[in-house]
C-alpha cells in the first residue's frame, strides 16, 4: 500500500499477535519490532445519531486490514498526486475504525500515545489517505503508540438538523462526537497495546488541525487528551460557521431532497443526500464566496466555538500545544502564478513583473521584508510565502501565552524540495518529516538532508508527546512563543529558532482567506504546492 520498501517479514498467526481488550480479542500483524492493528471498530452509529459503544464479542476478531473510510461528496483525482501521494480506499457510512502501531503489548509499558486526525477539511480524507500517514516509522523511531482515526465527514458528520427536533440536536457536530468516542476508546483500551491512557497527544494537519482546535473547545473531550498539535489547521478569514448559516444550509438541503417526511433523510441513499448537499453548498459558495461550510457548529453545549469571547476552554487551558505551518501552504496567491519553467530559473525582469502583478506598489517592500525574514533566500520566494495560515498559528500561540495557558510552541517548515528544480514547502509537506517517512516520498526527498531533518522533527514531536516539551538533544533550544519573544522554530536545511522574524513581512502581505471567491477547487484536492509552470 505504501511506497515504503518492505524489507521485513510480516507475521500474523492465528494466536499471535493477539490482544485481549475489555470487549474481546483482536488479532493483528507483526512486522519485526512493530505490532500493527488495522480496522479496529471503536464505535457504531446510525445515520444522524451519536456514536455508541461497541458491544462485547466472543472469539477473536481480525484487525489486519483497514476499515472503510467515510464517503465523500466528491472524490477528486488529486492534482498533487506526485508530491503528496494519495491512497483512496473503500468508502462506507459505517466508518468508525481506527488503526494502531505499537512496539509493546504489555499493559505496564505505558508509552506515550499519539492520535492522528486526518486532513481534508471537514468534508474529505481518511486516516490512510496520504502515504505519509503510515505510523510504522514514527512508532519505531520514537517508541510511541500511534493511532489514526476515521470519522464521519461532510453532510454525514456536520449537517446541522437541530432545528428539526431534539433527536437531531447534535447532527452539526457528529464528526467531533466520533472523535470524542475514539478518544474514549483509547482511554479504555490503549493500555492493552502498551499505551499510557494518561499521556495522550492529539495531532492533526489542515482539516485535522481544525478538528484538534475544535476538540480544545469540546467539553466532552476534556481529560481524554493531554497535549495537542495543530499543523496548518488555523486559517485567516475562516471562523466558525454561524448556527444561523448552518441551519439555513440544512433547510435548503432538506428542501432540495423533497422528502415526503423528514425521517426519510436517515435512509435515502447517500449519493442522493450528497448530491443535494453539493448543489446547495455550491450555491452558498457563490453567495458567500467561501467554501468551508461543513465544520463544527457552536452550540454552547457540545462545541463552544473559537471566538474572542471564549477563546480557550478552561478545561484545556493546561494543555500544551505545538502549532505551526509550512512556508508556502497554498501560496499567497492561491496557485495563480503562471510562468514557464522553474521559479529558480526566472530572470529578474520576470520576477519583478510577477511581484508587481501580485503586490502592486508594495512589491519592493514585500521583497525587502522577505529577505530580512529569510536571509539568503531568493526574492522570487516572496511570491509563495503564505500569510493565511502563518498569522493565525503565530497569533494563537502568543494569545495562549497572554491568557496564561500552558506553553505553546510555534514552528514553520521551510524546506525547499527539488520538485520542478525547486519548490517552496507546500501544504502537507511537513507530514512525512514528523511521521519519519521522508525517505519514502520521492518528490521531496533530498539525500542526506531529509534523513537529518526528519530525525530532528520526529524527535521534537515525540519529545512533546512524552513530556509536553519538544526540546531534545540534537536540535537548537526551542522556547515557548510569547508576545515578547516572538519565538518560532524554523525547520529547514538549517534548523534555527527565530524571534519576530517575519512580523514585518506578515504586516505587509495582504490578508486573504485561504480560498478566494474565484477558487472552486474541491477540498479533497487541497495539499498541492504552487504551480510554477504552464
Amino acid at each position: 500500500m505504501y511506497p515504503r520498501k518492505l524489507t521485513r517479514s510480516v507475521i500474523s498467526n492465528p494466536d499471535y499477535p493477539v490482544v485481549e481488550t475489555p470487549k474481546g480479542k483482536l488479532r493483528g500483524l507483526w512486522e519485526e519490532d512493530v505490532f500493527i492493528f488495522r480496522g479496529i471498530r471503536y464505535a457504531q452509529a446510525k445515520r444522524f445519531r451519536l456514536p455508541e459503544e461497541v458491544p462485547a464479542w466472543e472469539g477473536t476478531r481480525e484487525a489486519i486490514i483497514y476499515g472503510p473510510v467515510c464517503p465523500e461528496m466528491h472524490t477528486a483525482i488529486a492534482h498533487d498526486q506526485f508530491n503528496v501521494p494519495h491512497y483512496h480506499y473503500v468508502q462506507d457510512e459505517d466508518c468508525h475504525f481506527l488503526n494502531i502501531w505499537t512496539k509493546h503489548l504489555e499493559k505496564d509499558a505505558r508509552r506515550p500515545v499519539m492520535v492522528w486526525i486526518h486532513g481534508g477539511g471537514f468534508a474529505t480524507g481518511s486516516s490512510i489517505e496520504l502515504y505519509a500517514y503510515d505510523g510504522h516509522e514514527l512508532c519505531d523511531f520514537g517508541d510511541v503508540v500511534v493511532v489514526s482515526v476515521n470519522h464521519r465527514l461532510n453532510c454525514l458528520g456536520y449537517l446541522d438538523l437541530s432545528a428539526y427536533g431534539e433527536e437531531y440536536r447534535y447532527t452539526g457536530n457528529l464528526g467531533q462526537a466520533d472523535l470524542v468516542a475514539a478518544l474514549r476508546w483509547v482511554r479504555e483500551n490503549i493500555a492493552c497495546f502498551g499505551g499510557d491512557a494518561d499521556n495522550v497527544t492529539i495531532m492533526g494537519q489542515s482539516g485535522g488541525g481544525g478538528k484538534v482546535s475544535a476538540l480544545l473547545q469540546t467539553p466532552s473531550a476534556a481529560g481524554l487528551f493531554h497535549k495537542a498539535v495543530i499543523q496548518s489547521g488555523l486559517f485567516e478569514g475562516s471562523g466558525d460557521a454561524s448556527p444561523e448559516k448552518s441551519r439555513e444550509m440544512a433547510a435548503k438541503i432538506v428542501k432540495e431532497l423533497a422528502l415526503s417526511q423528514l425521517r426519510d433523510i436517515e435512509t435515502i441513499p447517500y449519493y442522493k443526500l450528497a448530491r443535494a448537499a453539493k448543489k446547495v453548498q455550491d450555491e452558498m459558495d457563490r453567495e458567500l464566496g467561501f467554501g468551508l461550510h461543513f465544520c463544527p457548529v457552536k452550540d454552547d453545549d457540545f462545541y463552544l466555538g473559537s471566538g474572542e469571547v471564549n477563546p480557550f476552554m478552561d478545561a484545556t487551558r493546561s494543555v500544551p500545544v505545538l502549532v505551526g505551518n509550512v512556508l508556502g501552504e497554498f501560496d499567497q496567491n492561491y496557485n495563480q502564478i503562471y510562468a514557464p519553467g522553474s521559479k529558480n530559473d526566472w530572470d529578474d525582469k520576470l520576477v519583478w513583473k510577477l511581484l508587481k502583478d501580485a503586490f502592486g506598489d508594495k512589491a519592493e517592500a514585500v521583497a525587502a521584508a522577505e529577505q530580512k525574514a529569510y536571509p539568503g533566500s531568493k526574492i522570487v520566494d516572496s511570491l509563495y510565502i503564505n500569510r493565511g495560515c502563518r498569522v493565525p498559528a503565530r497569533d494563537f500561540c502568543r494569545k495562549r501565552a497572554r491568557e496564561g495557558c500552558a506553553p505553546a510552541w510555534n514552528w514553520l517548515f521551510n524546506l525547499e524540495c527539488p520538485l520542478n528544480s525547486g519548490t517552496i514547502a507546500w501544504h502537507n509537506a511537513e507530514e512525512a518529516y514528523m511521521f519519519h517517512n521522508a525517505n519514502y516520498l520521492e518528490a521531496s526527498y533530498i539525500p542526506g538532508v531529509s534523513e537529518q531533518l526528519q530525525d530532528i522533527m520526529t524527535g521534537a514531536w515525540v519529545a512533546f508527546a512524552e513530556t509536553g516539551d519538544p526540546n531534545h538533544v540534537g536540535m537548537p533550544l526551542w522556547h515557548p512563543a510569547t508576545e515578547e519573544n516572538g519565538a518560532c522554530m524554523i525547520f529547514d536545511r538549517e534548523v534555527r529558532e527565530a524571534c519576530h522574524h517575519d512580523d514585518e513581512l506578515m504586516a505587509i502581505l495582504p490578508p486573504k482567506a485561504i480560498v478566494g471567491k474565484n477558487d472552486r477547487r474541491p477540498l479533497s484536492t487541497f495539499g498541492g504546492g504552487p504551480r510554477q509552470s504552464l
